[in-house]
């Protein structure tokens, strides 16, 4: 994919950055259907060239954001050998400066949201909560709520199963599986389906 075709998909200014982080590599950019299970990834291909796919879905600024995380791992493995951790300390240190480089691209009110996360950069974008929230400010499907955003003794479906929110604990929130019985613990910005009154009568 040319850079051309991929500016269609980013925000303004980015092509100074891209065109300096992808000078030293060949690079084949996929761009995807919407993947429930990742927003993007990467991977080096057996002729020594490398495949990022991010997911077609994303607001650009999103996108642009993964596609930073997933050429800081292109970047830590080129640069200290592909026998450090996926989102160790030397992606960290990595992904950090390139957010940090490139801060100028993000909006205003997002910003300080990337500056906050750049100081200790998570492998997994859900588990960062401002920028979840931020994100998903637009959404919408109006069936989809975070447990944080939920009551005791709400109930709820995932993955086609119910379950009834217990307790707090901590950070997390102790559920009950409702066809099993068995508990277990969801992170506050799970994304489930509330049941609504009318369906808990029935």
């Amino acid at each position: 994919m040319s850079i051309n075709v991929l500016e269609q998909y980013l925000p303004v200014r980015t092509l100074p950055f891209l065109k300096k982080w992808f000078a030293d590599y060949v690079i084949h950019i996929r761009i995807t259907k919407n993947r429930d299970s990742k927003l993007g990834d990467y991977r080096k291909l057996p002729d020594k060239s490398h495949q990022i796919t991010i997911n077609s879905t994303l607001e650009k600024q999103l996108f642009f954001f993964v596609l930073t995380h997933e050429l800081a791992h292109l970047i830590a493995f080129e640069k200290f050998n592909y026998k450090i951790s996926a989102h160790g300390k030397e992606w960290k240190d990595t992904f950090r400066n390139m957010l940090r480089e490139s801060l100028d691209v993000y909006s205003m009110d997002l910003k300080p949201i990337i500056v906050k996360f750049s100081e200790n950069p998570k492998a997994n974008f859900m588990a960062s909560p401002d920028l979840v929230r931020y994100f998903h400010v637009k959404e919408s499907n109006h069936k989809s709520n975070f447990i944080e955003s939920m009551s005791i003794d709400d109930i709820f479906l995932y993955k086609n199963e119910k379950y009834r929110i217990l307790e707090k604990k901590k950070k997390l929130y102790l559920c009950i599986n409702l066809n099993n019985s068995k508990k277990y613990l969801f992170r506050p910005l799970a994304k489930v389906e509330k049941i609504i009154l009318d369906e808990k009568k029935q």
